[in-house]
């Protein structure tokens, strides 16, 4: 028996749709729906950005130390119901149940992180000059569209909606259909929390409740995390409307070993830079290259760890490997794994679907050697847990071939000397780069250059993409 969810969530209440479609709610490991949502339509994306824009003058009034009193009240909220959070996120994606958890209590850690920038923001500044003196005030930019993916979506909503409300804004979030289920219950969150009604809407759908909310003239900002072929409509509909946009898009990061490598030290990081998330993370250094006098080895060293991550049901908290998705999302990224042989490389581990997993949207980890840059599964996003391994003869090759992509979100160099790394880390042409390390600092700002986007998330400068300058210029 499925559960119907008819409603979204608008002006602090439960609003039933005025949309009579709906759209399936599948279990990936199990390949059954259990729940259907409300595909929204333009009536009820206007209502919700209609209760954000009365909601804006009275939330843009309060102080930022008041505003962040509400954040810290809804990180206080949003861990009350955490464990129910994480079961439902990975009932809905697949993601599996450990790493559901470590990723949902990184949300409160967020909206914490906001308020301490909130606590913090100066919304008026006196500056003198020649001919008298001038007001310089940052006033939020107001309505926020905020469209979220399903890899990470209560994380990605944090991310977005942390700043937007510390910054004054109003918001409407449009979460990814495949979750949709856990942002029904984050509407309850912000209830919890206090949140004054309209200062946050939810509306539920499909592609195209996402572009009723992207081209409303009544939402001023969009802040949209996906696919690069949806960003670059996102960004056309938005330079058409001249309203901001912030895109976090796709990525092919390069992960570059150097000779010097300690693979005892690296072995570990593995799956949490390479294939984090069953590898369906924009980030992720899916394209490893190693120095041609260690290629084998570190080849034969990647094939053996991820041989030993255990696969299966994303609730067993014993499987760190679970299933994709969605059936659409398993047939991509078979078909690149055939493409890949078609190419000529040659798969080391994987390659296919796990014997004893007769259901569910499951592939096994994959791993290619003998891979060129030019191949196609060396410079399209697969989105799943297909790793290409290619080789290098010096560091300049390896910079040239980390730079010789159309992506430039994230990136990763391993050896004992950091210096060293992080030389190397400065040549690299791309957002962010981590020097031993996958973890992401909240504290400093994330995004994407060339195809992986516009703007930064994250940080102390997340706040000036909700944020307008006004002058005001007094003479003598």
């Amino acid at each position: 028996m499925t559960c119907d969810h008819d409603h979204h969530f608008i002006n602090g209440r439960r609003e039933r749709t005025h949309s009579a479609d709906r759209i399936s709610v599948i279990n990936p490991a199990t390949e059954e729906q259990f729940a259907s949502i409300a595909d929204g339509d333009a009536s009820d994306v206007d209502a919700a950005v209609t209760a954000a824009a009365e909601a804006g003058e009275k939330w843009a009034a309060r102080t930022p130390a008041e505003r962040a009193g509400y954040l810290r009240g809804l990180a206080d909220a949003f861990e009350a119901r955490s464990d129910e959070m994480s079961a439902l996120v990975t009932r809905q994606n697949g993601t599996p149940i450990s790493i559901s958890r470590a990723m949902q209590s990184q949300v409160p850690v967020a909206y914490r992180y906001f308020a301490s920038l909130a606590d913090d923001l100066e919304t008026e500044k006196l500056v003198e000059t020649a001919s008298g003196d001038a007001v310089l005030r940052r006033e939020p930019v107001g309505v926020v569209g905020a469209i979220t993916p399903w890899n990470g979506p209560q994380p990605l909503i944090a991310w977005k909606l942390g700043p937007a409300l510390a910054a004054g804004c109003t918001a409407v979030i449009k979460p990814a259909p495949e979750t949709s289920l856990d942002a029904l219950v984050f509407a309850e969150i912000l209830d919890a929390a206090g949140i004054p009604d309209g200062v946050v809407n939810i509306v539920t759908g499909g592609r195209e409740t996402g572009a009723a909310l992207v081209s409303h003239p009544g939402v001023h900002k969009v802040a949209f995390t996906g696919s690069t072929v949806a960003g670059k409509a996102i960004a056309a509909e938005c330079g058409r409307q001249l309203k901001h946009v912030t895109l976090e898009l796709g990525g092919k990061s390069a992960g570059i070993l150097l000779d010097d490598v300690d693979l005892d030290a690296f072995t570990p990081l593995v799956m949490s830079a390479c294939a984090p998330n069953t590898g369906q993370t924009c980030r992720a250094l899916t394209r490893v290259l190693a120095p041609s006098s260690r290629y084998d080895e570190i080849v034969e060293m990647l094939g053996a760890t991820l041989s030993a991550i255990p696969q299966g049901d994303p609730t067993d908290p014993a499987n760190f490997f679970g299933p994709l998705v969605n059936a659409t999302q398993r047939d991509r990224v078979e078909s690149y794994i055939e493409l890949g042989r078609t190419e000529g490389a040659e798969v080391v581990i994987g390659g296919g679907r796990p014997e004893k997993l007769d259901r569910g949207y499951y592939v096994e980890p994959t791993i290619f050697r003998n891979v060129t840059n030019d191949m196609r599964i060396a410079r399209e996003e697969i989105f799943g847990p297909v790793l290409v391994v290619m080789p290098y003869d010096t560091i300049d090759e390896a910079i040239a071939i980390a730079n010789d992509s159309d992506y430039g979100l994230g990136g990763g160099v391993f050896s004992p000397d950091r210096d060293r790394a992080t030389e190397v880390a400065r040549r690299i042409v791309t957002g962010s780069v981590g020097v031993n390390t996958s973890t992401l600092p909240i504290e400093t700002p994330f995004g994407g250059l060339k195809n992986s986007g516009i703007g930064r998330e994250l940080g102390p400068q997340s706040l000036d993409a909700y944020l307008e300058y006004k002058t005001i210029f007094r003479g003598r």
